[in-house]
């Protein structure tokens, strides 16, 4: 316990460990009030003048204006929406939104507008998947809203795994599991969410730095020589440089998850954590999770990817005798879920980026979208959820890697 402290000690005391420690801490912060910037809304007052709200107002005034959405999102609310849809477009004799005269959307149709989310998804061609307008949907089919939904999840995972039985029956069983009616609180955003993984791959990279040195530092300024001389100079002695990455690496993703959380509920409202995922993307899911819990999910998720990260960079220390090459590989595997998913077909990258330590939380490929997507791993008859395949990789990925940089560092030769 005693070399545990003190190494720990070591690494905090480390000029560039503070700098990066005190910089993800404040970008805690920013990152959850971001967000809050980018909403806007407008609208013609009483008085015939355009009123133009930002930020915390603007999100205050949608509040207010859908007030009535608020809560179970029922059949009958859902069918209300879409009867006043068509009636206000019939009214000013267009087929589409995006025709009616400047601020009758605002006026007329975004009070239920989040009421309208999901419906043409569900009523999609099972053939085709093409989906209605909404003024091709007749509202008395909404009565049966989520047995139509159930019915349009069977023929969308047959469309999306097309020669694959059991990634379509694990599709449909998961979303059977889904508690229906959904619920809706308005005010939220999806770009709350973004920025939340934003913030994790960011604090990733930042301990990949920190941990880079663990080993090659000693090796490059020959401390390691004197260390291996002494009673625990070995296997114990890298167990206890590791301990001290993965505390503090955990412990500061900790700390700046939990902070992101809390202020950016506190802005948005922690009503709004209780809206079903399917509300905020698409209406057929997979989880079976509100807002909160996503979050939380995302959180745990992004703890795991980055200890495997972590892992993975105090094996290459272990390795390497010189920081710039470990911190420099390092960083590739950070970023490398991003160039795959670029550079490689989905069939393939699929494959490889979905194992891969930093893949939960790195952009495009990130374990959010993965939950909010349909894709499998299909070997034979068997289909394992994209999101599970991620979480299974990194609690083998941790002791993998953590277990290599011992034995590593333990048969390491000084040269």
């Amino acid at each position: 316990m005693r070399l545990l402290k003190v190494e720990l000690k070591r690494i905090l005391k480390t000029r560039l460990t503070l700098i990066l420690l005190s910089a993800a801490l404040l970008l805690s912060f920013v990152m959850a009030w971001l967000p809050i910037t980018f909403s806007y809304i407008s609208y013609t007052d009483t008085a015939g003048n355009t009123v133009e709200l930002k930020g915390l107002q603007s999100i205050a005034y949608e509040k207010q204006l859908q007030a009535d959405t608020a809560g179970t999102v029922t059949p009958e609310k859902v069918r209300q929406a879409l009867e006043d849809y068509q009636a206000c477009l019939s009214k000013y004799g267009v087929e589409n939104s995006y025709d009616l005269p400047d601020g009758v959307y605002g006026a007329e149709i975004l009070p239920y507008a989040p009421l309208l989310h999901g419906i043409r998804e569900a009523f999609a061609n099972p053939d085709t998947g093409i989906a209605p307008g909404l003024m091709e949907i007749h509202p008395e089919r909404l009565d049966d809203y989520y047995n139509v939904c159930a019915e349009r999840i069977v023929s969308l995972m047959k469309q999306e795994q097309k020669n694959h039985p059991a990634a379509q029956q694990i599709g449909v069983d998961l979303y059977s599991q889904v508690k229906k009616p959904y619920l809706f609180f308005p005010g939220y955003s999806t770009d709350a969410m973004d920025y939340q993984f934003l913030l994790a791959f960011l604090v990733m990279l930042f301990c990949a730095t920190i941990a880079a040195p663990v080993f090659t530092s000693d090796y490059q300024t020959g401390a390691d020589d004197i260390f291996r001389c002494t009673k625990y100079g070995k296997a114990k002695f890298a167990m206890i440089k590791i301990a001290a990455a993965f505390l503090i690496c955990g412990a500061a993703y900790c700390l700046c998850a939990a902070i992101y959380i809390l202020v950016s509920n506190s802005l948005w409202g922690w009503e709004c954590t209780k809206t079903s995922m399917q509300m905020m993307y698409s209406i057929l899911n997979l989880p079976d999770m509100d807002i909160g819990q996503l979050q939380g999910f995302v959180a745990v998720s992004g703890l795991l990817s980055l200890l495997a990260v972590t892992s993975l960079t105090v094996f290459l220390s272990s390795r390497f005798r010189n920081i710039a090459a470990c911190l420099s590989t390092a960083l590739l595997f950070c970023i490398l879920p991003v160039i795959l998913y670029m550079a490689l077909p989905e069939a393939i990258g699929i494959w490889i980026y979905s194992i891969l330590p930093a893949g939960a939380v790195s952009l495009q490929t990130s374990i959010l979208y993965a939950a909010t997507d349909f894709n499998f791993w299909n070997i034979g008859p068997v289909a394992i959820w994209l999101p599970h395949v991620m979480l299974g990789a990194y609690v083998v990925e941790i002791p993998l890697f953590t277990g290599l940089a011992v034995y590593s560092y333990s048969k390491y030769t000084v040269k």
